[in-house]
């Protein structure tokens, strides 16, 4: 089979011939043979074993059939590197036996060892650049994000801590700050050395901030991050998370290629946040996914209506997929979105060599 990169050429506002598809958290709990290694493994063991962790990786190309393969990871294992003991709780999240409360906590935050803490993931990503036939996408949790599960301890709704350090103690707060930025972009840099064909930044949680906070404390740190990979040619996504519209027109600064959009922004409104600078990738959103076949197909085909308006656009959920998912469905949907893509845009360029 021929390598397919309609993802690098979308991501790179260049023609195709169908629409990329791929889900965030597709490689998870919706998927049957995915629960059964869950039985034994925990998501913490299954990243440590790079040949499982490369075919949990690979099962969703398989089975969906989608125009990517996301790594299966998660955003919290460079903190381990870094002087953070965590654990991934189940019905809970990440939870940390160490909070950082003061600014002695940050101060011994050691640099990330990539090559001796994380060798794991770099040989998972090696094992995957070998066998797959579609783009790699490795990623890493933006500043924000980890840091509002560093300070918090766990997850939070209020992030009531988090905005204490950063509105009571800004020096700890920007501290902190340039030490996710150089993790993350040391942490990003081994993995498109690895063979890494795209990287997302997920900043899940920092559409809690209104956009003057995002811009005095969180903006600095994304554009010296996506400056600090400027030099590589791997397209480059963030993902500001969900309830994060009224932050997109604050990240035209952003040397990103591909802006991810949650359910409540419409492609073509972000689009216009965005000043048309970026392709975009969403936005479906993840719970439609329990309607009826024809309510999933009638909304997927108005998102990609509204995303062939211009050059640059990856179909994606809004937000990560759930544990309830269909697999059916979704294989159903991964059908739809590329018969039907296709079919519209060779009507596009038929309209447009008529004109």
């Amino acid at each position: 089979m021929a390598y397919n990169d309609n993802f690098i050429r979308a991501c790179r506002k260049q023609p195709v011939d169908r629409l990329p598809v791929w889900y965030m958290r597709q490689a998870g709990r919706y998927d049957p043979d995915y629960r059964k290694i869950k039985e034994t493994h925990s998501l913490l063991d299954i990243c440590k074993q790079p040949e499982l962790a490369a075919e949990v990786t690979l099962m969703p190309v398989r089975k969906l059939g989608v125009d990517a393969a996301i790594l299966y990871s998660d955003i919290m294992n460079p903190v381990a590197s870094i002087g953070i003991d965590f654990d991934i709780v189940k019905n809970v999240g990440p939870v940390i036996d160490n909070p950082l409360r003061s600014a002695e906590d940050v101060r011994k935050l050691r640099p990330i060892d990539v090559d001796g803490d994380l060798s794991h993931i770099i040989e998972t990503i090696r094992i995957l650049d070998r066998e797959l036939e579609v783009p790699l996408i490795t990623f890493a949790g933006a500043p924000f994000t980890i840091a509002s599960y560093l300070i918090e301890g766990r997850p939070s709704k209020s992030y009531i801590r988090t905005k204490e350090m950063m509105y009571g103690a800004p020096d700890v707060w920007f501290m902190l700050m340039d030490k996710l930025g150089d993790m993350v972009i040391t942490y990003l840099r081994a993995h498109i050395a690895a063979g890494a064909k795209a990287v997302q930044l997920f900043d899940s949680w920092v559409g809690s901030l209104s956009p003057a906070d995002f811009r005095t404390y969180v903006l600095p740190t994304i554009e010296r991050i996506f400056q600090g990979l400027s030099d590589l040619p791997q397209p480059k996504i963030y993902f500001p998370g969900v309830s994060s519209g009224e932050l997109l027109p604050d990240l035209h600064g952003v040397k990103a290629d591909v802006i991810g959009l949650d359910w409540r922004v419409p492609i073509r409104q972000g689009r216009q946040r965005l000043n048309d600078r970026f392709a975009v990738q969403g936005n479906l959103d993840p719970y439609i996914l329990t309607a009826p076949m024809d309510l999933i197909e009638r909304q997927a085909q108005a998102l990609i209506d509204e995303g062939l308006e211009s050059p640059g656009y990856i179909f994606n959920l809004g937000h990560g997929l759930f544990p309830e998912a269909s697999l059916d469905k979704l294989k159903a949907l991964t059908d739809f979105i590329h018969r039907y893509s296709e079919s519209a845009i060779a009507k596009l360029r038929v309209a447009e060599g008529a004109n």
